[in-house]
């Protein structure tokens, strides 16, 4: 279409250019040249109708054979594709017969095991009513013996079930006992070795000297007329004295000396100081009197601040705020169980640092915590209160460490101990309070914790006598054979042990032996 359109365009173009051509001609001589440029103008249509003759013969031809190679080239893709098309269709068609003879072979095999299921469902089944069977045989034989066992034993069921769980509970006290005793013969064995060690190690390292104080100070005289002096006219003298001092003036035939009574010793101190000042003096009256007791009492504060200072040194404590340091030296004119409780706390101090040491913990903190934990008995006379609380809270108030107040509170089991150094500070103070000779009683407490100590011996089912010996130290139980046997002796020997450490205060530890005999006798006759 393209060429014939191009030919006709030219044939347009030639025959307007032969009109052109014409109509020029025609103005230059329309009568001359009319002729000639006619016939030019036709011999030009002619040979352009002539050319495009030849260009539409040549655009067909080129068309026909354009259409002829189209149609070729279309054929073989249409062969092309029906080919491939052809091989996809077999390719599937083949994957679809695969396909099909999977499934058909899992439908196969499924239905062999839904035959091969039913199949065992049947035996399963016929099992199930065997065992049914079996079942109701069993219980009607177990019936009929349980009949029979109850006619031979002359037990109804719960009471044979009774028997039973009394034999059982019999057992495992047996089993409990002995594991029990298992137990601890395996901890003794662990750590009894090391904790002699380090304790022994620790003991070995601080020996201090126990003193035992009375209650009372005797102060010489240089002769019995100083007695009257001392009572003065009509006794203003001894009453001006005893006034200002708080401590009561003992003047009996008890020759050339005054006897000093108080419980507090730090009065007692100032007394005995102020008494010799004016023994030596000898200007005795109520001026003078309170004048040397004002001195005395200045020499004591002093004295304080230096064996608190002196204790500081002496267990290489550092840092303490100098109000602490003064109730540490208060200490000095205290006693526990007649035990100097400055000397305890020293000597508590450098037990704590040695065991510190020899178990890695940090023995700065353990000598602080040692050297403060019976600081609260400086405030006992002041405050109320007992001396764990009143040293819990003088050591708060002084913003001590909550590694040592806890310590502090510890000791006693006031509260659980839950660091290692309020466990050794523990200890160190029970090896100080148990030394030989480090603590003594009354008479009347000794007695008294005795007592308890045997009552509560005695209070268990099975004890026929107990016995307090080695000053309260050992307990002695003799139990009954027939009621408490070897493995039960454990069991109640623990059980006294827990309740004596509940409701007893004791200086180290009391030791509870349980012994146990058998006898058998007969007459020969």
């Amino acid at each position: 279409m393209d060429l014939i359109l191009a030919v006709v365009l030219i044939i347009v173009a030639l025959i307007i250019g032969a009109a052109v051509a014409g109509f020029i001609s025609f103005n230059k001589g329309i009568d001359t040249g009319m002729e000639r440029r006619k016939q030019q103008a036709e011999s030009l249509i002619g040979s352009a109708e002539n050319e495009a003759k030849r260009i539409l013969d040549d655009a067909g031809k080129d068309a026909e054979n354009k259409k002829k190679s189209a149609l070729i080239e279309a054929k073989d893709e249409i062969h092309k594709l029906r080919a491939e098309a052809d091989k996809e269709i077999k390719d599937r068609r083949a994957d679809l017969s695969r396909q099909e003879r999977r499934v058909q072979q899992k439908e196969e095999n499924l239905d062999k095991k839904t035959d091969n299921l039913e199949k065992k469902d049947d035996i399963l089944n016929q099992k199930i009513k065997s065992a049914d069977e079996k079942l109701r045989e069993a219980e009607s034989i177990k019936k009929s013996q349980m009949d029979i066992l109850e006619r031979i034993s002359e037990f109804t069921r719960d009471q044979a079930k009774e028997y039973i769980l009394s034999k059982l509970e019999d057992d495992l006290v047996h089993e409990k006992a002995v594991k029990v005793a298992s137990y601890e013969q395996q901890i003794k064995d662990e750590c009894q070795e090391k904790a002699r060690s380090y304790v022994s190690l620790a003991i070995a390292k601080v020996a201090a000297d126990q003193v035992s104080e009375a209650a009372v100070s005797v102060v010489p005289l240089p002769n019995d007329e100083m007695k009257g002096r001392i009572i003065g006219r009509e006794g203003r003298n001894i009453r001006a004295f005893e006034t200002l001092t708080g401590v009561d003036l003992i003047i009996d035939d008890t020759p050339e000396a005054i006897t000093l009574s108080c419980f507090d010793q730090i009065r007692r101190e100032v007394a005995r100081i102020a008494l010799e000042k004016l023994i030596a003096d000898g200007r005795i009256h109520p001026t003078r009197i309170e004048e040397m007791v004002d001195k005395a009492r200045r020499e004591v504060e002093h004295r304080i601040k230096q064996e608190g200072e002196r204790a500081v040194i002496e267990t290489n404590v550092h840092g303490i705020n100098h109000e602490l340091v003064k109730l540490i030296g208060r200490l000095r004119f205290r006693t526990s169980y007649r035990q100097n409780v400055l000397d305890h706390s020293i000597e508590v101090s450098k037990l704590a640092g040695v065991l510190a040491s020899e178990i890695g913990v940090d023995a700065n903190a353990a000598r602080r915590a040692g050297l403060l934990h019976d600081v609260g008995k400086a405030l006992t006379y002041e405050i109320e209160g007992s001396h764990v609380q009143n040293g819990v809270k003088v050591c708060k108030k002084y913003n001590e460490s909550p590694a040592i107040i806890h310590a502090i509170e510890a000791h006693h089991n006031d509260v659980e101990p839950k660091t290692a150094i309020a466990c050794i500070v523990q200890a160190a103070d029970a090896i100080s309070a148990a030394r030989p000779g480090a603590r003594s009683e009354n008479y009347e407490s000794y007695i008294k914790r005795l007592e308890k100590l045997e009552e509560i011996c005695k209070s268990y089912e099975g004890v026929e006598k107990c016995y307090a010996v080695q000053a309260g130290r050992e307990v002695r139980i003799m139990v009954v054979p027939e009621i408490i046997n070897d493995e039960k002796m454990v069991l109640v020997a623990r059980q006294i042990s827990q309740q004596i450490e509940n409701e007893m205060d004791y200086p180290g530890q009391i030791k509870v032996n349980l012994i146990r005999e058998s006898r058998v006798t007969d007459y020969a006759k």
